[in-house]
């Protein structure tokens, strides 16, 4: 019988000896990656790094890893040499690439056609030089989902009604301190993890989250009795691979980008499973003019963090014609103030 471990050896074996290059053990760069998993040890993130570190062999690193449930510490662990290698949401990996960052920009990117199609051109060739800034490389960008606001009352459709609400702000997100300030909400200071557990507990009435959240996190607990979750999203998050460029060989945060890429689809499938998973009466319908508040919105607020360097302007100018190329007649494609 092969254990686990014997089969990952086995199958890893196999590939280097089937490889048009064979590689020699002693030829691969040893690399720790800082992996942020919030399940922790065998979560979802873990597992898929340990096929792709059968990836990384052939093309010439060995990856061993360090597993972290807080994004911020798994951050600073890397900025402090710990690991050379790391995952982080998008927003936090904001600090090392504010192009990749602003993909996380409020109602950037609506829908998953218009994620997947900055995620194809960002993972062209031609745009590697956008992937690099200083000692860093963003070598993947997988999605996480689209981030919907949870909320403890059906009532709620539209910004306005938000007013004088409790919500979670992260320390890395800028974009949810503005949405506290342009509604007139009591913003919470909060992380990742701990957003969904102050929704929960009732000790906020909003928060935002992706649809994978909803099972593992419980957020089914906040939602009851009159709760719900507005079914117009307000940002796309992804989780973002980096690494230090010169610790690896040559072209393999291209090899790493079209890896990730290639795998677009079957991920968006899971997350849309997710999503058709949660029941279908927290989910809120609003009307059209609620999403014109919401887009409006968001367009503001894209706009600010544009002027304070928190979104990158190219990024942005990017996704502005993405967004008319699959929708035209948007009144933004033909406007003298746009992004």
């Amino acid at each position: 019988m092969l254990y686990p471990g014997r089969l990952y050896v086995v199958v890893t074996l196999a590939l280097l000896a089937f490889s048009s290059a064979p590689i020699h053990a002693a030829s691969l760069i040893p690399l720790k990656m800082c992996v942020f998993d919030f399940v922790g040890h065998d979560g979802p993130v873990h597992k898929e790094m340990k096929e792709y570190k059968i990836d990384a062999i052939r093309w010439g690193v060995d990856l061993s890893f360090i597993i972290y449930t807080d994004d911020r510490v798994a951050s600073e662990e890397f900025k402090n040499g710990v690991c050379d290698m790391l995952n982080l949401p998008g927003i936090r990996a904001r600090e090392y690439n504010d192009f990749t960052g602003s993909i996380n920009a409020l109602g950037a990117l609506p829908t998953y056609e218009h994620l997947g199609m900055v995620i194809k051109t960002l993972s062209h060739p031609g745009a590697a030089k956008l992937m690099r800034k200083g000692p860093y490389e963003v070598i993947g960008i997988a999605p996480i989902g689209a981030v919907f606001l949870f909320v403890n009352d059906r009532r709620i459709h539209a910004p306005k009604d938000l007013s004088g609400k409790r919500i979670t702000v992260l320390d890395n997100a800028p974009e949810t301190t503005y949405i506290a300030k342009r509604i007139g909400m009591t913003p919470v200071s909060s992380g990742i993890r701990n957003a969904l557990q102050k929704f929960n507990n009732r000790a906020v009435d909003v928060t935002g989250a992706p649809a994978l959240a909803y099972e593992p996190m419980e957020m089914y607990k906040g939602l009851e009795p009159d709760g719900g979750i507005i079914s117009w999203p307000t940002l796309q998050i992804t989780m973002q691979m980096l690494v230090r460029w010169q610790k690896v060989p040559e072209g393999f945060g291209q090899k790493s980008r079209d890896l990730m890429a290639r795998k677009y689809a079957n991920e968006i499938k899971d997350i849309e499973q997710s999503e058709a998973t949660i029941p279908k009466e927290y989910w809120i319908d609003i009307s059209s003019a609620s999403r014109d508040s919401w887009n409006e919105l968001f367009r503001g607020i894209r706009m600010s963090l544009r002027e304070e360097k928190v979104y990158n302007t190219k990024a942005l100018t990017l996704f502005r014609k993405v967004r008319c190329k699959i929708q035209p007649g948007l009144a933004e494609c033909t406007s003298k103030n746009r992004e």
